[in-house]
C-alpha cells in the first residue's frame, strides 16, 4: 500500500525541517510525496486578482520564484544521504492560499496526511505556532495534519500523548491514523486526563471503554493528572516522558482550538518541540 502525502512548504527552514520528519516518519513505507507551495500576494485584494493571471509579470515572477524554490527543496531531498528508494516526490506550484490549495490538493490527490512546520518565513519568537500553522489545522477538516516545530527530533516518537476529557465519545475513524502511527512507530499511546473531579462519571467511564476498544491491538496506557491548565499538563507530560508527538482531536471551538488560539498562549512560556497531530471530529 503507497500512502499519499502532503507536504507544505514556503521554503523556510521550517517547513523544510517538516518535510524531513515527514520522511522519517514513513520511512518503512512505499509513500508519494506532493511539495506543494502556494504563492500569492499581500498587495491589496483587487490588484491581486487583477494580476494573478499567466499574462501578468507580478505573476510570471512569482510563479517563476515558487517553481525555483520547489526545485531547491527537491534537491536538498535528492541529494539527502538518507534518501529512501521508497519514496517519490512530485512538485506543485500554484497561486491560492495555503489552506485553500491544501484542501484542493487534498481532495484531487486523495491525500491521507497533511504535512507542514509551525512557523514560516517570519519564524516570530513571541509565538509558539505560526498563523499559517493554526489556519491550516483548524481549517483543513477533511484530512488530519501533522504540525512539526523547527526543534523537533527527527526520530520515530516512542511515546504519542492524547490528552482527553473522556466527555465526547470516539469513533474508530477518528483514531486510525493516530492507532496506524503508533503501530508503525512501535509507539505507546499515552492517554492523558486531567482531573476535574475525583471519578469520572457514567457517560465518562462509557466513552473511556470506548476509547479501549478502539485502542486494542496498540501499546497504550492511561495517565492521570491534576493541574489548572491543560497546556501546562501536556507540557509536563512531553517533557517528563519524552515523548515524541501530541495528538488532539479537533472538535471546533472546545478542546483543541482553546490551546492554539486562546491569547494565554502568548502569555506563557509554553513550547511543544514535539509534532502535533490534528485529527477532526467526523460529526463537524
Amino acid at each position: 500500500m503507497r500512502h499519499n502525502i502532503l507536504l507544505a512548504t514556503d521554503f523556510s527552514k521550517n517547513s523544510v525541517k517538516a518535510i524531513h520528519y515527514a520522511r522519517e516518519l514513513y520511512k518503512n513505507d512505499f509513500c508519494d510525496f506532493y511539495l506543494l507551495n502556494a504563492f500569492s500576494t499581500t498587495r491589496p485584494i483587487l490588484k491581486s486578482l487583477l494580476q494573478a493571471n499567466p499574462e501578468g509579470e507580478w505573476y510570471q515572477t512569482a510563479k517563476l520564484d515558487s517553481e525555483n524554490g520547489l526545485a531547491k527543496v527537491f534537491d536538498i531531498i535528492a541529494l539527502n544521504d538518507n534518501f529512501n528508494s521508497k519514496h517519490s516526490f512530485k512538485v506543485i506550484s500554484t497561486y491560492n492560499t495555503v489552506v485553500d490549495a491544501i484542501k484542493i490538493i487534498v481532495d484531487e490527490k486523495d491525500i491521507e496526511m497533511v504535512v507542514v512546520g509551525t512557523k514560516g518565513e517570519t519564524d516570530a519568537l513571541t509565538t509558539s505556532f505560526g498563523s499559517v500553522a493554526v489556519n491550516v489545522m483548524e481549517k483543513i477538516r477533511n484530512c488530519p495534519v501533522i504540525v512539526v516545530p523547527n526543534k523537533a527530533q527527527l526520530a520515530l516518537p516512542r511515546d504519542i500523548v492524547f490528552p482527553t476529557s473522556y466527555k465526547t465519545h470516539y469513533k474508530r475513524r477518528e483514531l486510525n491514523y493516530l492507532t496506524n502511527i503508533a503501530k508503525s512507530c512501535n509507539a505507546t499511546i499515552v492517554v492523558l486526563h486531567i482531573l476535574e473531579q475525583d471519578e469520572l462519571d457514567k457517560r465518562q467511564l462509557e466513552n473511556k471503554k470506548l476509547l479501549q476498544e478502539i485502542l486494542k491491538g496498540t501499546d497504550y496506557k492511561f495517565h492521570n493528572v491534576s493541574s489548572d491548565s491543560v497546556l501546562s499538563a501536556v507540557n509536563i507530560c512531553v517533557e517528563s516522558r519524552s515523548s515524541g508527538m501530541v495528538a488532539f482531536i479537533n472538535r471546533k471551538h472546545v478542546f483543541f482550538e482553546s490551546i492554539l488560539t486562546n491569547p494565554m498562549v502568548k502569555e506563557i512560556s509554553f513550547q511543544l518541540n514535539v509534532p502535533i497531530l490534528a485529527l477532526h471530529d467526523l460529526r463537524n
